[in-house]
């Protein structure tokens, strides 16, 4: 039976990876974002939207008879209180009020490694911090995720709607600092990632670390692994190359390498208010 995944922010850089690997012959792919998304190729089954996550009516009509929404979209990275206000709070609210209107039965919420930026690697357990740790936001972006996040559990709650919510690390290629060698998540385990979570049944609310099987992560995989996300690819392959010429990494007293948010826990924030 054919599936139909919506998927916003689909012109941001994850979105076009999903746009591109989540393709298959049972699956129709809608796509929307802000930023008009490429056109339609030959042979791709898919459609193309523009559109605002703040467009409550826009987004019904969107999401109307779909499977599964996976929600990008919205201000990607720290801004003034009155962009994350309207595009994350505001969004979110609007996503998942059109999937309720329209009985979309699944979302996958986007949260972010910021929602938890303040979490210590020297108070880590063993396994590593749970993926549903209180969350500690680095950022007026980090707390919009963790606001998300609190929808998320709302929805679900209230509603019955099953809501997954990776808490993504630093998606890219390869790694590019030594902070990215806790927190990377290869592309193509982000593949692995999205489609575990697309299939497993009945998962209710839960989150899970969107991060690849990092040896020097302090983040647990144990919730993804619950939900059929088998992380493969490790960070180290890539750790002499990034380090190479640097200082021995400090683990124990530099707060960027100790802190899931790193550098951006010293972002002042007196600015955006």
């Amino acid at each position: 039976m054919s599936q139909t995944v919506v998927i916003t922010g689909a012109a941001g850089k994850v979105g076009r990876l999903l746009r591109h690997r989540l393709a298959r012959p049972d699956r129709r792919l809608r796509l929307m974002d802000i930023v008009p998304p490429e056109p339609v190729a030959p042979g791709e089954d898919a459609e193309v939207f523009t559109g605002s996550v703040t467009d409550l009516p826009a987004l019904e009509s969107l999401v109307a008879g779909a499977d599964a929404v996976i929600h990008l979209g919205g201000q990607s990275r720290e801004s003034n209180m009155a962009d994350v206000l309207e595009n994350n709070a505001h969004g979110t609210y609007c996503l998942f009020e059109a999937v309720r209107r329209a009985g979309v039965p699944r979302v996958i919420f986007a949260s972010s490694n910021h929602a938890a930026g303040f979490l210590d690697r020297v108070d880590a357990p063993a396994d590593g911090f749970p993926a549903d740790a209180a969350g500690r936001p680095d950022t007026l972006y980090g707390w919009s995720k963790v606001a998300g996040e609190a929808m998320a559990s709302l929805y679900a709650d209230r509603y019955g709607i099953d809501v997954l919510c990776p808490r993504i690390g630093m998606c890219m290629p390869e790694p590019i600092d030594v902070r990215s060698l806790a927190l990377w998540l290869s592309q193509d385990d982000a593949i692995r990632m999205f489609e575990a979570l697309l299939a497993v049944e009945s998962p209710g609310f839960r989150h899970l670390w969107g991060i690849s099987r990092n040896t020097r992560r302090f983040m647990s995989l144990a919730e993804g692994e619950a939900l059929g996300y088998i992380a493969k690819d490790d960070s180290e392959a890539y750790a002499d190359g990034v380090i190479q010429g640097k200082p021995t990494p400090d683990y124990e007293h530099d707060l960027v390498l100790r802190r899931i948010g790193g550098q951006w826990c010293d972002v002042p924030l007196g600015e955006y208010y």
